[in-house]
């Protein structure tokens, strides 16, 4: 039996709690390999996202690169962290900090990105889960940027599904969406993992404490405490989430679709951003490519976004403890 080679992945974030989740099972997959971290504004500032980039890559023991890029979105005004929702330091408002050595590559995200895009020409998929200035930014270094990554997968978005940021936007996309715009219209092989689905996938504080208590290590610790920060802000929100003192289980899940997509359903059609007005960061998908529209901007120039519209969520949320439950730590 042949196995493939792990896929390789640079990763951008915003580190945010959902962002650690996703990095963790991201590092404990065995079909993964995460060669690049880029770090964005978003659910805190650049600078701590880098500090908790390379705080989570310490902790699990690995030395992958780190970057700094995307400070603010590149038109609208920049708004202050959601300290509430991921608190101040990003990750629950950590009681201390394990010191470590690690230091940031000196490399912006964007000429990261397009340094690894151009040495590994159709290798590396990107997975982006905050606001996309540094993939905006790295399409305007590197037109040709599409041709050169595998395929890029985004945590962001909403079709049907209310959204979180406004009553259509969600956050990612209502962060920077001219950015957003910029990507969805930039012709790669792009796939949108956006509130239709994670808002499926309900996670319970309790799955991370027996993570924690299977690995006693301090990197599964910091994801639990971080989760249950998380869980508080959801379970105040929504009465489901809190029957069961969880949280969505949002950037994982655009990882989850990288190595498991039969566990979603999909549909393909134009996405643009609104980027103004009471809409500012609404995805609005073509869903019926039949009509001819009078308004510019859905013709067939605008390529194809692939949509995950449904998830298996049981499945899923099996699929994350099985795999941060594997023996991936090392001490």
């Amino acid at each position: 039996m042949i196995t493939a080679p792990p896929r390789k992945v640079i990763y951008d974030t915003d580190p945010g709690v959902d962002d650690a989740m996703a990095l963790y099972y991201a590092l404990a997959h065995p079909a993964i390999e995460v060669v690049g971290i880029t770090t964005t504004f978003g659910n805190v500032t650049v600078e701590q996202a880098a500090v908790n980039a390379l705080y989570l890559n310490a902790l699990a023991g690995r030395s992958i690169p780190v970057t700094q890029g995307a400070a603010a979105p590149l038109v609208k005004p920049l708004e202050p962290p959601p300290a509430h929702i991921h608190g101040a330091d990003g990750l629950g408002n950590l009681p201390a900090r394990t010191l470590h050595r690690h230091q940031l590559d000196p490399r912006s995200s964007a000429r990261f990105t397009v340094d690894m895009a151009r040495a590994n020409p159709g290798e590396i998929t990107l997975v982006a889960v905050g606001p996309l200035g540094n993939l905006s930014q790295a399409l305007t270094l590197e037109p040709q940027l599409p041709e050169l990554l595998h395929e890029v997968i985004i945590m962001g978005g909403s079709i049907l599904e209310p959204g979180n940021a406004s009553p259509v936007a969600e956050a990612n996309i209502w962060n920077d969406p001219h950015a957003a715009d910029h990507v969805f219209t930039a012709g790669w092989a792009l796939t949108m993992v956006g509130l239709d689905v994670t808002h499926q996938v309900i996670l319970p504080v309790s799955l991370f404490k027996k993570i924690a208590d299977h690995h006693r290590h301090p990197a599964t610790d910091t994801l639990h405490h971080a989760v249950g920060f998380y869980a508080n802000f959801y379970s105040a929100l929504y009465p489901h989430v809190a029957a069961i003192h969880g949280c969505f289980g949002h950037d994982v899940l655009a990882f989850i679709y990288l190595a498991s997509p039969e566990l979603f359903t999909v549909e393909m059609g134009r996405v643009r951003v609104a980027t103004q007005g009471l809409a500012q960061g609404q995805t609005i998908m073509k869903r019926k490519d039949s009509i001819d529209y009078p308004q510019n901007g859905w013709g067939s120039d605008i390529p194809l976004t692939q949509v995950c519209m449904k998830v298996q969520a049981e499945a899923c949320k099996a699929d994350l403890e099985k795999i941060l439950m594997s023996p991936w730590l090392t001490r």
